[in-house]
């Protein structure tokens, strides 16, 4: 059994009876929407994001409508912002499969991906889930702030350390504190819980992102060597933005002269991936990642001790373990 399928054994049943329901909140009588919902129905991951909802409920009570109105809710404008994301970066693949704008061109993508939004706002506002409505909502809004800063902010290829976590909590963590805060307030009113899983899943966001950045410095089963691909797109992230701001003033220039002005040559990568090891930037990185990690472990010792419980801390634990 995978470590995925370990964690969501205390909520197998409830993420089965979600695969329904989220096809249920699809649902059109347009043609060509069944055929592209269906296609991304196919193509779905690990759906970690329900699994921080209903794993947050259980833990504080009993799973019921509202959590799974709360699950929908979030992976519907979740999906809905990856197509959008995929049509803004021109991106023709995501998770292995050509991405809608690959197939039905960004036209209809765009228009998908507001069709997803707008199936979001009517499920919360069918069943009265306006808390919940309001929580997402928040996210999305911030996601949009976290994307549209770091582009003002790349283009002057300047991000400070302060800036870049400012960027990785809009733009991912906040979607994960929605899903852990969401899954509180289906089960209860109690504001303290919902502010405490909101934090935690701040935390579990901060550290997924900077496991993510650390990726593009590791090196690939494949070839061997790190792909680099944030290097090549000019993105200063963690392990760089550490290492450039420990670096004597002339190196620091050379560096970012690379990026800035260089071609992305297998060389001028290797370079780059150097000079964050020499300047302890990857360390930085994986003592911060593990920091937060340490936070949001903490924060659930205030909650009842369940199977709950023990599988978001396996959750947290594969965040930042996790090969992909």
């Amino acid at each position: 059994m995978s470590a995925v399928e370990t964690i969501k054994n205390p909520i197998k049943a409830e993420m089965e009876a979600f695969e329904k329901h989220f096809k249920q909140s699809m649902k059109s009588t347009v043609p060509l929407l069944t055929i592209i919902t269906n296609y991304i129905l196919r193509r779905k991951g690990k759906q970690m994001r329900p699994m921080f909802v209903f794993l947050t409920a259980k833990m504080l009570g009993t799973i019921n409508n509202s959590t799974y109105t709360a699950a929908s809710l979030v992976e519907l404008l979740h999906t809905a912002t990856l197509i959008h994301d995929d049509v803004v970066d021109e991106s023709y693949q995501r998770r292995g499969f050509f991405s809608i704008n690959a197939l039905w061109k960004s036209k209809i993508a765009v228009l998908m991906g507001d069709y997803l939004l707008a199936k979001g706002l009517l499920l919360s506002v069918d069943n009265n889930e306006f808390d919940l409505l309001r929580i997402v909502s928040n996210a999305v809004k911030e996601m949009s702030e976290g994307e549209l800063l770091q582009i003002q902010k790349s283009r002057k290829l300047n991000l400070t350390r302060e800036q870049y976590f400012d960027i990785i909590r809009k733009k991912t963590a906040t979607l994960i504190a929605a899903c852990t805060a969401c899954g509180a307030r289906s089960i209860e009113d109690n504001e303290e819980h919902i502010s405490k899983m909101s934090t935690f899943g701040t935390y579990v966001g901060m550290a997924f992102q900077i496991k993510d950045d650390l990726f593009d410095y590791e090196p690939k089963s494949v070839t061997g060597k790190p792909s680099g691909n944030d290097i090549k797109e000019k993105k200063f992230t963690l392990p760089l933005i550490y290492a450039l701001e420990e670096a004597p003033k002339k190196e620091k220039k050379r560096i970012v002269s690379i990026v800035k002005n260089g071609k992305a040559t297998r060389k001028s990568v290797a370079e780059v991936i150097a000079f964050t090891q020499k300047y302890r930037g990857l360390d930085f990185a994986k003592e911060t990642m593990n920091d937060y990690a340490k936070k949001a472990k903490l924060i659930l010792q205030d909650f009842p001790d369940n199977e709950a419980r023990t599988s978001l801390i396996a959750l947290v634990d594969y965040t930042i373990n996790r090969k992909k």
